[in-house]
């Protein structure tokens, strides 16, 4: 479904509006008004806020990418054999439903410190995600569009690049759309540990060590930018690999 971009400028006029009601009602430190913030987050970008947010948007990119580089093609893999498919589906049935957030003290405890064991948390969210919608969507292509590429022709190559990786597309930014909020999460979580950067570890560190809450709330509306920066990446992306979804 597209959205105009009047709808969602009124839509974050009428969040800002009721923050303010809010605040204005309540009028204690820990609920600032949106001015305040807004002030505080420019003045923030040149102490540190900037690069907090740069090394955020590293890590979910990073293994955003990884993600799709090896899921993809394992999805495609098991949609295409039935054999592997019944082979595997057993393991990612009890994987899949567990709670990926519940792994970062073992991550980090094997890994340690660095962008790594961060960029691994979030890569098993998403990897799981997009492997499942990418094999279903490979499995359920109709046979007969199948042969009539095969009997051009075309070999298991031809059929995989051809075929099924460009019907696998609307299914892997299904998977980013449905995934993009709970990676945000994960990476708020994950930044908690073991790091001095990160928008997770600035929002922490101003709210509950410094008890500074006009930038503990600008920490926020940063990871707010990134969330819904890479949520409309996404529509993009559709748009632009994937035009035969937004006509239907």
């Amino acid at each position: 479904m597209t959205i105009k971009r009047r709808d969602i400028l009124i839509a974050i006029l009428v969040v800002l509006l009721a923050w303010h009601v809010l605040s204005v009602v309540m009028n204690k430190p820990i609920l600032p008004t949106p001015l305040a913030v807004g002030a505080i987050f420019i003045e923030e970008l040149n102490k540190g806020l900037l690069e907090h947010f740069f090394v955020s948007l590293w890590r979910v990119v990073a293994s955003t990418a990884l993600a799709i580089a090896i899921a993809v093609p394992i999805g495609l893999l098991l949609g295409q054999s039935k054999k592997l498919n019944s082979l595997f589906s057993p393991l990612i049935y009890i994987l899949y439903p567990i709670p990926k957030v519940v792994f970062v003290p073992i991550v980090l405890l094997f890994f340690g410190l660095g962008d790594f064991p961060k960029i691994l948390i979030i890569f098993m969210i998403l990897f799981f995600q997009i492997l499942v919608l990418v094999r279903d969507q490979a499995a359920n292509l109709r046979p007969e569009l199948i042969q009539s590429v095969r009997s051009l022709g075309a070999g298991r190559r031809a059929l995989f690049r051809f075929v099924y990786l460009p019907a696998s597309i609307p299914a892997i930014l299904t998977a980013l759309r449905q995934t993009v909020g709970t990676a945000v999460a994960v990476l708020y979580i994950a930044e908690l540990f073991a790091t001095q950067r990160g928008l997770g570890y600035y929002i922490y560190l101003n709210g509950s060590t410094l008890y500074n809450f006009p930038a503990m709330y600008a920490g926020i509306v940063a990871m707010s930018v990134l969330g819904l920066g890479l949520y409309f990446s996404v529509d993009w992306l559709e748009k632009r690999l994937s035009p035969w979804q937004q006509r239907e």
